[in-house]
């Protein structure tokens, strides 16, 4: 298994919003960005063939087919990359997030990829039906793997003329038939959201509401961990605690009169198949991923509140937004006096009862991590990488860098892939044909597994 090396530089904000631990993973310390969704750890490459990538430095082998993701909290995705110019990194931390937030966001034909999701492997296991379909006399689970990979690669990574071809003749005809045949499709609802993911208020006051949409049948409510200390209850309108939630649930955080300036934060979990067509993304150099099936899984979402007796009270959020390029940074201010803060040399201040988004802009594949703090003790702290186009700005890179090794053209399945979504167990493959080379790029030290003739690995 090859990991990469990535040196990464951040971006920054002075004044009130400070640079923390430039290029990391979001800390467990109660101050990062909401959770929204599923959350899962890249395990690898699982069921796959080979495929051709046509450029004008030559041809390039690499492996195409099905990631394997275990979900935090228990369950399992499997995945397809919607990113193939870009590396893929085990053990990488992904979370669910918008096609606006990814590269599927200006991407005209992402409904198609949608659209080849649920109407391929492993959403259609009766591989004797889909051969049927494709005009072809039969397909192994590595064919069906390679043939549907290697047509959402021409549709997401069309804007940078991707020309891809399945190696096997089979998975190449289940490739055009499905190519041919897409039709669009909607943007799935997420499995667990809230909006707004943040909230202020006065002490005595209903703070909210916090609405949830999700496609779970019911959601617990988790109550802030302080809230035997501090009387915070999360209640419906009529200021009634709820301990559960559905789609479409108004959510309220009820602070005390007396309560001292504070926050708080509110947590959701349910169990869920996370629905075909999400994106998944991470806060590494890692290759942004799309949903094609689900086991039941765990889902989170969180949201916080903020409350003081007087002055500025801001509510703090922020979303990555491709088609602006930049990170949508939204303050909420319920406050009466004006909320000030600097971001990127420019000082912005949102008025008493207004809200207001600043744009942060960004440069493609820049890790950014910023701290945002305000009055109360408040501190909110987003971290990530800007990651919106499929084309890497890593001079040279050409061809999908794995993090396992490539196949031959027999392709190969790992033995523990048992999703409810694909119906059946997987059989165990054999990887053939295999040589690792090393490539510096940019900087950056990426592991490349690139197929030799006449060598063979056990």
């Amino acid at each position: 298994m090859a990991r990469l090396a990535a040196v990464t530089l951040a971006s920054g904000l002075v004044a009130a919003a400070v640079l923390t631990g430039a290029g990391r993973a979001a800390a467990d310390d109660g101050t990062t960005q909401s959770q929204s969704g599923v959350s899962a750890t890249m395990n690898g490459l699982k069921t796959y063939g080979a495929a051709v990538v046509h450029g004008d430095s030559g041809d390039e082998q690499v492996a195409a087919g099905l990631f394997e993701m275990s979900v935090d909290g228990g369950g399992m995705l499997q995945t397809y990359c919607v990113d193939l110019h870009n590396p893929t990194q085990r053990d990488a931390k992904y979370h669910e997030t918008s096609w606006s937030g990814t590269s599927l966001g200006a991407n005209k034909h992402a409904g198609n990829i949608r659209w080849i999701l649920q109407n391929s492997y492993p959403q259609v296991n009766d591989l004797a039906a889909l051969a049927r379909k494709a005009g072809v006399a039969g397909l192994t689970e590595q064919d069906a793997a390679a043939g549907t990979q290697v047509a959402i690669w021409r549709y997401s990574d069309a804007a940078d003329g991707a020309d891809v071809d399945a190696v096997d003749p089979q998975a190449e005809k289940l490739a055009d038939y499905l190519e041919k045949s897409a039709g669009g499709q909607n943007e799935p609802q997420a499995s667990l959201t809230l909006s707004p993911p943040a909230v202020s208020g006065r002490p005595g006051d209903l703070l909210g509401p916090v609405t949830v949409h999700t496609n779970a049948r019911s959601v617990t409510v988790v109550p802030p961990a302080d809230a035997a200390l501090s009387g915070v209850r999360i209640t419906d309108k009529a200021g009634k605690p709820v301990s559960t939630a559905e789609d479409g649930t108004e959510l309220y955080f009820k602070v005390p009169d007396d309560a001292q300036d504070g926050t708080a934060e509110l947590t959701l979990q349910a169990s869920t198949t996370v629905p075909v067509g999400r994106a998944l993304t991470s806060e590494s150099r890692s290759q942004t991923q799309i949903l094609a099936g689900s086991s039941e899984s765990t889902v989170a979402a969180t949201a916080n509140a903020a409350w003081a007796d007087q002055g500025a009270v801001p509510a703090l959020s922020a979303e990555k937004d491709c088609a602006k390029g930049g990170l949508d940074i939204t303050a909420a201010n319920t406050g009466d006096k004006p909320f000030t803060f600097e971001v990127m040399n420019t000082e912005y201040t949102i008025p008493a009862g207004a809200r207001r988004t600043v744009t942060v802009p960004l440069q493609e594949d820049q890790p950014y991590d910023f701290t945002i703090t305000g009055p109360h003790d408040l501190e909110r702290r987003f971290t990530g990488v800007f990651d919106c186009k499929t084309q890497s700005t890593d001079a040279g890179l050409t061809t999908q860098t794995l993090s396992e090794p490539s196949p031959a053209s027999v392709g190969g399945t790992a033995a523990d892939v048992n999703l409810a979504a694909t119906g059946g167990d997987s059989a165990t493959g054999v990887i053939t044909g295999v040589a690792i080379g090393l490539v510096v790029v940019g900087g950056a030290v990426l592991v490349v597994l690139r197929r030799r003739e006449n060598e063979q690995i056990d």
